[in-house]
C-alpha cells in the first residue's frame, strides 16, 4: 500500500531507497543518503554515510528477502514499513521514518524488535 500524493518526492526517494537495499544494492541505496544521515535505531545512534553504510551492509549480509507492507509520504517525509526475512530470523518486521533534504534522506528512525533477533542468537550459541 501506498498514498501518492501531488508532490511525494520523499515518498519516491524512500521506495527506491527501499527497493535497493531490499535487493541487497548497496551503492544504489547510498546514492539516496546524505553525506551527513543521521540514524536512530534500536542499537543506537548511527552518524554519517560511511557508518550508515557499514550498518546497513551488516544486515545485508543475513538478509534474504523484504516485502513492502505500507509507504507513505509527502516533499520532505516519508514512512515505509516493511518485513524482512533474515537467516535467524523469518519474520521481522519494521519501520522507517525518513526525512529529505535535496532529495537524499537526511534523517533515518529505524523501529524493529531486537527480541527475536536475540532469541536467534541465543538458540544458536545454545546448539
Amino acid at each position: 500500500m501506498s498514498e501518492t500524493k501531488a508532490d511525494s518526492r520523499a515518498l519516491e526517494t524512500a521506495l527506491a531507497y527501499f527497493d535497493a537495499w531490499s535487493r541487497k544494492d548497496i551503492d544504489r541505496m547510498m546514492s539516496h543518503v546524505a553525506d551527513d544521515i543521521v540514524c536512530d535505531a534500536p542499537s543506537g545512534r548511527i552518524e554519517g554515510a560511511a557508518a550508515f553504510r557499514e550498518f546497513w551492509a551488516g544486515f545485508m549480509k543475513m538478509l534474504n528477502g523484504a516485502r513492502l507492507i505500507a509507504a507513505f509520504g509527502d516533499e520532505t517525509t516519508a514512512l515505509i514499513m516493511y518485513d524482512t526475512e533474515t537467516f535467524p530470523v523469518k519474520s521481522a518486521p519494521a519501520a522507517e521514518h525518513l526525512t529529505m533534504k535535496s532529495g537524499k534522506i537526511t534523517a533515518c528512525r529505524i523501529i524493529f524488535d531486537r527480541g527475536a533477533f536475540m532469541e536467534a542468537r541465543q538458540q544458536a550459541a545454545q546448539a
